[in-house]
């Protein structure tokens, strides 16, 4: 049997070549390299991961039948500032992309439809189709979509606010050329209400349209969309400077390798490009329960400390105020490949962040205005969170899996597996593969990370310039809002 001991202060190792038999603890999972007694901390990545449950004896399954969580969700943490040795270089790089009238540029240029409530999805999804067929192709243009979704009539307060909010994000996202705001009329989160979300100068590239008004809603809505078209191919790529690129950083359907593979991979990427002028993204919050104490160091301020500790308390109250434990993760995807606690996913989880300081936190649809990594406070949902990276500013996502899934985000979503197996059964899905770096000796390891690094960085930027992700070839593209409160 293979494994990989990732940090000197391990008492746990990752095996990554299992042999058949009675004894078989399957890739990605925990062995034992030492006698752990009952209560003691079980370490990887050099931090617990929770304690054991009963005497492990080296050379054991370490898993859920013998390790458990010790987070309580009333954690407290002291500001203490780490030296940050990411070294800022001078911005040499561009992508080829879409230069905007206001804002940053965008990777593609594309129409978003979007509905204002559930009840007309239906009808913006006929706008769309029949603008595929009778707009498209144009020169310039990457798509025409319809995101659907649930939510914008009878919600209250927060969720309300929260579905205005990122209706009116996306529809001044960078990646958009043109929208059309699809409203009914009587709804809660009506048209109105989506219009005093945008700012006066991006109102030149959307258009509005009520359907309790119209006599014939989609010839109406196929002529509003005609016009955003013509203006939105007058637009070419032309090369922007990677600082005006921001990535979004998530994962899902994390296994045990995650931390070892793809997610230190992406925090490569994210150093790359914070040390040039870019912009990071790092979301899921509940995902850095158990992790707290890294991130924490790596504030660049004291009020940035204060926001992120106010973000993680309002989580976790979150969680406890529903009756559920903070702790109550991971997934059962996760479990099967050899993820425990929600500690050892979270060690895992913020690597995808490298070690830049963190310079903001947004709240849920705030958009980004500092360069350098932020953080975003939204759940680990896919869907929820990859929306919430988009509506932040992000034009283009990371997303590591070492499960696999095959949905794509409203903006060009790169799939990146953890494992080599992954890749070679769902090819389809995956746009990079990190799993060669499993089976390194660990003085190959850094070097490969680091090689691996400028080769996913290129395919940042070659996605960013225009070429197509898998889930967009697929044509998978949706959202999805948080919802958490009362339904009318």
């Amino acid at each position: 049997m293979k494994y990989i001991k990732i940090n000197e202060k391990d008492n746990v190792a990752i095996v990554v070549c299992a042999p058949n038999g009675e004894t078989h603890i399957p890739n990605g999972h925990k062995i034992a390299l030492r006698d752990i007694a009952e209560g003691e901390n079980v370490i990887k990545y050099g931090h617990s991961i929770g304690v054991a449950t009963k005497q492990i004896v080296k050379g054991d399954h370490v898993h859920v039948h013998n390790l458990k969580s010790t987070i309580d969700g009333k954690e407290t943490f002291d500001y203490k500032k780490e030296r940050n040795p990411l070294i800022k270089k001078e911005n040499t790089q561009y992508f080829s992309g879409y230069s905007r009238r206001v804002g940053l540029a965008g990777t593609r240029n594309e129409i978003w439809i979007l509905p204002t409530v559930g009840c007309v999805s239906g009808v913006a999804e006929k706008i769309a189709s029949l603008a595929v067929r009778k707009i498209l192709p144009k020169k310039n243009i990457d798509a025409i979509r319809c995101f659907k979704h649930s939510y914008g009539c009878s919600q209250l307060s927060d969720d309300r606010d929260r579905t205005e909010k990122i209706l009116g994000d996306l529809a001044i996202h960078p990646n958009v050329g043109g929208a059309l705001i699809v409203g009914l009329g009587c709804e809660n989160s009506g048209i109105e209400k989506i219009k005093e979300q945008i700012p006066a100068e991006y109102l030149y590239k959307v258009r509005f349209i009520k359907l309790q008004d119209c006599v014939d809603e989609l010839e109406e809505g196929l002529g509003y969309v005609r016009e955003l078209a013509i203006q939105a191919d007058s637009c070419t790529r032309s090369l922007i400077p990677v600082n005006e690129l921001t990535i979004g950083l998530k994962c899902g359907g994390s296994d045990g390798y995650s931390g070892l593979t793809a997610n230190p991979l992406i925090g490569v990427c994210t150093d790359k490009h914070v040390s040039t002028g870019g912009r990071a993204i790092l979301t899921e919050i509940p995902e850095m329960f158990g992790a707290e104490e890294i991130l924490l160091k790596r504030c660049d301020l004291r009020e940035t400390f204060d926001k992120v500790m106010k973000t993680l308390y309002e989580f976790k109250q979150y969680y406890i105020s529903h009756g559920e434990k903070p702790y109550e993760n991971p997934s059962p995807g996760n479990k099967e490949g050899g993820i425990t606690t929600l500690e050892e996913k979270s060690l895992g989880c913020i690597k995808k962040g490298g070690t830049s300081s963190i310079v903001d936190v947004l709240d849920y649809g705030q958009r980004i205005s500092k360069s350098g990594l932020n953080i975003l406070s939204a759940p680990g949902n896919d869907l929820v969170s990859t929306t919430a990276l988009a509506a932040s500013g992000a034009q283009i996502i990371c997303f590591s899996t070492g499960r696999g899934t095959p949905f794509g985000g409203p903006v060009p979503t790169i799939k990146i597996s953890s494992n080599t197996d992954l890749k070679n059964r769902r090819g389809n899905w995956i746009d990079y593969d990190a799993g060669s770096l499993i089976k390194l000796d660990k003085e190959k390891y850094r070097d490969s990370l680091d090689a691996s690094g400028d080769e996913l960085y290129s395919l940042i930027l070659e996605v960013a310039s225009g070429r197509r992700t898998l889930a967009e070839r697929n044509e998978y593209a949706d959202i999805a809002i948080w919802k958490t409160g009362v339904t009318l």
